[in-house]
């Protein structure tokens, strides 16, 4: 393998951050983000998602480029400039999708543009974003070719490895969780397998082909949010029927080969918007993907369904809807991370708000000014001090275990609905 290389890393958040420390303490690493705010912080040891602790970033950041010619570490940079002298460019950008749940790849494009602005004989970009099969060499590779001047598999190669992050997660980080790679061809993808597998621990998996590794990536996230649906599904009948679905999933987990998964709210950057990606390119091609589309039609409809049962549970108990107080515990997309990333706890509270219900959303890990600026929503990270007609359990922190619930209702009556199965005393549970 060429011990020359210099490593660029365009995106630095939940996956291109990770990445890019692990790489430095072996190469030199370029780190490009177009969030000065973001890279400033970088370079102040700081990062604000948690992926990387401020230990490890001090322990590879350099302070200068200068640094970088002579010596392995990591420099963030808001000036793609510094990545001229890189040779091996790695797009981490992120893959969202717009309000009609179409995927809009403009990060994707803009990076490309970069990377072709300093692209140079002999190179190679490896894409991490998720993409649909076919995005990379139909949708990248041309901007590349037209901003570089220079001729794919001739002056420069290509290759995708999907990205495998767990944002929160601190057992299975970058390095422990095993790699899909692929190349433009045989050659470049050795190269490019050759590359990761020196930090990735756990070893690595070269594709035959881009277009698999990229199918590769979309289906592992559509595989489980359809088996997530099915649950979801059931917790919808099991409720018409007044049977308790963690009981069911209990009993029917006895058999060795039944898959445990649960009822819940799906976001994140990965379930909750991979499989429209999928489903895109199968429409385009005049197919309609009946069971990833009905999957993620059950998911998205569970944030209302929670709101549905809270507003029946108050009913029931006699209180009023209408300017009922309602505590939301909760709004990242999963316990013990900051990511608020297409979380689906939104959807519980503007079903809440519609009906007329105040809602106070707690969350000591969610930044407020993120909350506000994704979903002009306000976030508390203090402790609240008044009392609720409800309660909703909508994250599972480690913190909420701690919560006296007596002190949050306002009486008996008050309900407090679990949906992640994480309290000891509730109403109602999902």
């Amino acid at each position: 393998m060429n011990k020359d290389f210099k490593i660029g890393i365009i995106g630095l958040g939940y996956v291109g951050l990770p990445l890019a420390v692990e790489f430095a303490k072996k190469y030199p690493v370029v780190g490009f983000d177009i969030n000065r705010e973001r890279v400033l912080e970088l370079q102040e040891g700081n990062d604000h998602t948690l992926e990387v602790d401020s230990n490890s970033l001090n322990q590879v950041n350099v302070k200068s480029y200068e640094d970088l010619k002579s010596n392995n570490g990591f420099l963030a940079s808001y000036n793609f400039v510094d990545l001229e002298t890189c040779n091996f460019y790695i797009v981490t950008v992120p893959t969202p999708v717009d309000k009609f749940n179409r995927p809009v790849l403009t990060p994707l494009y803009k990076a490309s543009e970069t990377v072709g602005k300093v692209l140079k004989k002999g190179d190679y970009v490896v894409y991490e974003s998720t993409v649909y099969p076919g995005a990379t060499e139909e949708d990248c590779l041309p901007i590349l070719e037209k901003v570089s001047e220079l001729k794919f598999n001739v002056d420069f190669y290509l290759g995708y490895s999907p990205e495998r992050i767990n944002p929160g997660d601190k057992e299975h980080t970058v390095t422990k969780i095993k790699k899909v790679t692929s190349g433009s061809t045989i050659k470049s993808g050795q190269v490019i397998d050759d590359v990761y597998r020196s930090i990735i621990t756990a070893g690595t998996h070269l594709a035959p082909s881009i277009r698999v590794a990229e199918a590769s990536k979309v289906i592992e996230n559509s595989q489980r949010d359809i088996n997530i649906a099915f649950v979801n599904e059931l917790a919808k009948i099991f409720s018409l029927m007044e049977i308790d679905t963690q009981s069911v999933l209990e009993a029917a987990g006895t058999k060795w080969n039944f898959l445990p998964f649960k009822p819940g709210l799906v976001g994140g950057h990965c379930i909750g918007v991979d499989p429209y990606y999928l489903a895109q390119k199968a429409q385009e091609l005049g197919y309609n993907p009946e069971i990833i589309l009905s999957g993620r039609r059950i998911n998205d409809s569970m944030g209302a369904f929670v709101a549905d049962e809270v507003i029946k549970a108050l009913i029931n108990s006699g209180k009023a809807v209408k300017n009922a107080k309602v505590l939301v515990l909760g709004i990242t997309f999963k316990e013990n991370c900051p990511d608020i990333r297409n979380t689906g706890v939104v959807g519980v509270i503007d079903r809440l708000n519609d009906f007329g219900l105040i809602t106070t959303v707690y969350d000591p890990w969610a930044n407020a000014i993120e909350v506000k600026r994704e979903y002009s929503l306000k976030v508390t990270n203090e402790h609240p001090n008044e009392q609720f007609e409800a309660v909703i359990l909508a994250v599972a922190h480690n913190q909420f275990k701690k919560l006296d619930l007596g002190k949050l209702k306002k009486d008996k009556d008050s309900v407090v609905y679990d949906v992640k199965g994480f309290l000891d005393n509730y109403t109602l549970k999902l």
